[in-house]
Parts: structure tokens; C-alpha cells; sequence
């Protein structure tokens, strides 16, 4: 079986990409490298021991990803390329709907020329909006607070009606929360480009002396110590899941919504204090107001993920910690 990876050097891509080849598939990449970087791929492959296929294309180029469904027979598709920066999406929305909403149309246009019907799609917990309750579940509506959160319904309303005009088609829309940690080799890890807009790369750079302090997004949330709550989760563990969720699509058609996430929240604050236990020495930290788009509380219903795929996150707070400090470690001190 073949697998085409969009995105696939970018940070959930790369640690997807390793459990695919150790499961047996043959792995396919596409990735603009806009922010990964080339040495993923070797070290994807230096993991795993097997080579795999990789095309430097961008996905709004329908020319060269109608090349790759030429030169390759796929058997299925894990979309996972796009931009993905909450905070650059409010101040640049139009380069985010044309980037995401644009790419995934030209790949499943080439999808439906090549007659491949199975795509994964990298969704996002940000498709629950603000007016859900927590633990948010599958069944709930969609709705965003930013554009970045927008492109994510847009497209899963996309594969939604192509669902269901071609019932050949089998999609699986994978709803995930706050992916975190590293590979426990430390040779793949979150390393963007830039300053890091997600939390964990930048505690581990502060961790790592590059930058001074762990800048706090508001303490006034209605939350335990004030901070805001998210279900971090294991990027290893979430790559289990894609895995999971490409077998399930290899036998079934229709259009499934699944939560990847831990079923647990914890705060900005307690992110800070493992991650100070982890690299063995106490990280300051600023407080500043809020960003605009933020919620307080983001966690997961994961019951559906287990009862679909038999999936269950297994990795806590204390090793996603460990292994992003010593992917840190790897990369920023040697």
C-alpha cells in the first residue's frame, strides 16, 4: 500500500511518516518546506531504515501534484500541508484561505483525475469555536474564532460534499488538540521556522537559552491557576492515530469526524512547571494579555477514536516534556 503525505517534513508529518514505513506502508512525500526543513526527510528515513519517496512541490500547484498521481499509484492521502499560525492568520487571513482552502483543492482535484477516493485530513480542535461545551464531542456544531480555525471547517465542509456526491469516497476528518513531545530518537521534533507561535517550541527554546521567557497569553481566564487549558497530546501518539484512522479508511467509504486528543486539559502554568522539572531548571515567565481568538478551556472526547480505530493516546505530560527537551537538546546545544 502507498500513502501520499502532504506536508509530510513539517512536525506531525515527519513522526506520521515514521509509523507509517514501520507499519509496512510505502510513504510519498510532498512538502513546500515553508516551515520544515529538508534534513526531516533523511532523518524520517534514518529512523525508519527505509527510504521514502519526496517531492519538493507546493500543493497549489496542480502541475506537480498531478505528476506525483502519475508517477505513483496511491492508495491513499494524508493531507496534512498548510499554514497553521493562529495568531499570523488573523493578521494575514487572506494568504491563509488562499494557501489551505486553494491547496486542498487542487489535491483532491488531482485525487478524483487519478481516481484515488481516501483521504485523512489534518483538522483541528479549533473547528469547535467558543460556544461548545467541554469535553468537546464529534456530533457537535462547527464553528471558528479565526481565520487559521475557518480554513479547517471550510475544508472539512469541502470533503463533507465531495463525500457525498461520489460515495466511493472514504475521508476521515481527524480532530486534534495540542500536539506536543518529539520522537524518542530526538532527531525529529517541532522545530518551525521564525518564532514559535504554539507553546511547547518555545518553552523548549527558552529552556535551551535562545530566548529569555516563556511569554503567558493572559492569567484571567475563568481556570484553576488562570491560565488557559488545552489537551496536549503526544505527537507520537497522534501519529498512531493517523495510522489508524488510514486503516480504517482503506475499508470503509463515507465521511468520519475523530478527536485526537487525551481526554485531559492542563495549563499554560503546569506546561511551564514539567517543562522546568524536565530540563532541571525553573523557566521564568511574563504574563501579557490575551490573544485575540483564544479560549479559555480546549479538551477532548475521545471515546469515539477508541470505539473507530481501538485508539487510545498512552504518552503523559511528563514524557512529552522529556522528549521535547531532548529533541531540544539535539538540536539547539550540540
Amino acid at each position: 500500500m502507498k500513502v501520499f503525505v502532504t506536508g509530510g517534513a513539517g512536525f506531525i508529518g515527519s513522526h506520521t511518516c515514521v509509523e507509517l514505513l514501520n507499519a509496512g506502508y510505502e510513504v510519498v512525500i510532498t512538502d513546500n518546506l515553508s516551515n520544515a526543513k529538508l534534513e526531516a526527510i533523511e532523518n524520517i528515513q534514518k529512523i525508519a531504515g527505509k527510504p521514502v519517496s519526496f517531492y519538493r512541490t507546493d500543493l497549489r500547484g496542480l502541475e506537480g501534484i498531478r505528476r506525483i498521481f502519475a508517477e505513483h499509484s496511491i492508495d491513499v492521502v494524508i493531507h496534512f500541508a498548510g499554514l497553521k499560525s493562529v495568531p499570523e492568520s488573523m493578521r494575514k487571513p487572506l494568504e491563509y484561505y488562499e494557501n489551505n482552502i486553494g491547496g486542498t483543492f487542487a489535491l483532491c482535484q488531482a485525487m478524483r483525475e487519478a481516481g484515488c477516493g481516501r483521504i485523512v485530513f489534518s483538522s483541528s480542535a479549533t473547528v469547535y469555536g467558543m460556544n461548545n461545551p467541554v469535553p468537546f464531542k464529534e456530533e457537535m456544531p462547527a464553528s471558528a474564532t479565526n481565520p487559521y480555525g475557518y480554513t479547517k471547517v471550510m475544508i472539512e465542509r469541502i470533503l463533507t460534499d465531495l463525500s457525498a456526491a461520489d460515495p466511493q469516497w472514504g475521508v476521515v476528518l481527524l480532530r486534534y488538540f495540542n500536539p506536543t513531545g518529539a520522537h524518542s530518537s530526538g532527531l525529529i521534533g517541532e522545530d518551525p521556522n521564525g518564532i514559535p507561535s504554539n507553546l511547547f517550541p518555545y518553552v523548549s527554546q527558552v529552556a535551551a537559552g535562545l530566548r529569555p521567557e516563556v511569554v503567558v497569553y493572559g492569567d484571567d481566564y475563568d481556570t484553576p491557576d488562570g491560565t488557559g487549558v488545552r489537551d496536549y497530546i503526544h505527537v507520537t501518539d497522534l501519529a498512531l492515530g493517523h495510522l489508524s484512522a488510514v486503516r480504517h479508511v482503506l475499508e470503509h467509504t463515507g465521511i468520519e469526524a475523530v478527536n485526537l486528543g487525551t481526554g485531559q486539559g492542563t495549563s499554560v502554568l503546569e506546561i511551564v512547571s514539567a517543562y522546568s522539572k524536565a530540563c532541571g531548571r525553573k523557566l521564568p515567565y511574563r504574563v501579557v494579555p490575551r490573544r485575540p481568538g483564544d479560549i479559555a478551556v480546549c479538551y477532548a472526547d475521545t471515546e469515539k477514536a477508541r470505539r473507530l480505530f481501538g485508539w487510545k493516546a498512552q504518552k503523559n505530560i511528563n514524557q512529552m516534556c522529556a522528549d521535547s527537551w531532548n529533541f531540544a537538546k539535539n538540536r539547539y546545544l550540540k
